[in-house]
């Protein structure tokens, strides 16, 4: 881990990653390629049963500028500009979607030794506010995470969480929905030479008083090709493997079959990334 707590979003990251990341029910399709002066142009293509989405995004960096540019099938244009570092610890984000006039956003973010704060307000009249913050090392940190409407003067978001952090594992608490749902998160590295770990989270609603509990793994089969899997108590099991057959360029499949209903089809989802 980096220096220092991180951010709010950081906190569980981990686990969430192992559990989730890079599962695809659907069929993704993404081709990157570069002009001679650096920019990166990449085209991507998701086909949803029978719905089909696309988008073309560019980057272009610039000293320690990057611009971002995304336009996709109903033709709205996402810009993000980002500027990493104007003091130290500092990162500053300007965002808008074109043509909702309402998207527009400003966003801050500051990391120290010791505490980590992002915070953004929309341009608008009656913007909506965003503040998270944490504070502690990288050992041990508490944070929350805000949002309120200066529209109807109410939080729409109000969240804590705490986070351990040791040699080899990480254990994470968070209280959400306004105190109404708790999830906590374990990751542990098994064995760092073949990179497995493995995560578990639970989530407990207290308006409904239900509980969700997920367990997964992962291990590496070799450097260039990784195996996951995770099952919750609802009998929803899903594994993938991902392999990078040339450096940056993904190929990934996975699948996710219902225990309880095994008569019904399972789902099949591919994902390819190429780059040069």
């Amino acid at each position: 881990m980096g220096k220092g707590p991180g951010l709010y979003s950081d906190i569980g990251k981990k686990a969430r990653d192992l559990l989730y990341k890079d599962y695809q029910g659907d069929h993704k399709f993404t081709f990157t390629t570069y002009t001679s002066n650096g920019v990166a142009i990449t085209s991507t293509g998701i086909k949803k049963g029978e719905l089909l989405l696309a988008d073309v995004s560019t980057q272009l960096k610039n000293k320690n500028i990057t611009t971002d540019v995304k336009v996709d099938t109903n033709s709205n244009l996402f810009t993000t500009v980002t500027v990493d570092e104007p003091a130290p610890g500092l990162k500053t984000i300007f965002s808008f979607i074109v043509p909702d006039q309402k998207s527009g956003k400003v966003e801050l973010q500051y990391q120290h030794e010791y505490a980590g704060i992002s915070t953004s307000i929309g341009l608008t009249a009656n913007p909506l506010v965003n503040f998270s913050g944490v504070v502690g090392n990288n050992c041990l940190s508490v944070g929350t995470d805000l949002s309120f409407d200066t529209a109807s003067g109410n939080f729409t978001k109000l969240n804590a969480g705490l986070n351990f952090t040791h040699s080899d594992l990480i254990a994470s608490l968070t209280l959400n929905d306004k105190g109404d749902t708790l999830n906590a998160s374990y990751y542990h590295i098994v064995s760092p030479l073949t990179n497995t770990a493995v995560g578990a989270e639970l989530t407990h609603s207290f308006s409904s008083n239900e509980n969700t509990l997920t367990i997964g793994t992962q291990h590496a089969l070799d450097p260039l090709t990784m195996v996951k899997a995770h099952v919750n108590n609802y009998g929803r099991a899903s594994a993938l493997i991902q392999h990078e057959w040339r450096p940056k360029s993904l190929f990934t499949i996975s699948g996710e079959v219902d225990t309880r209903a095994i008569e019904k089809s399972a789902k099949v989802g591919l994902a390819v990334a190429l780059k040069p």
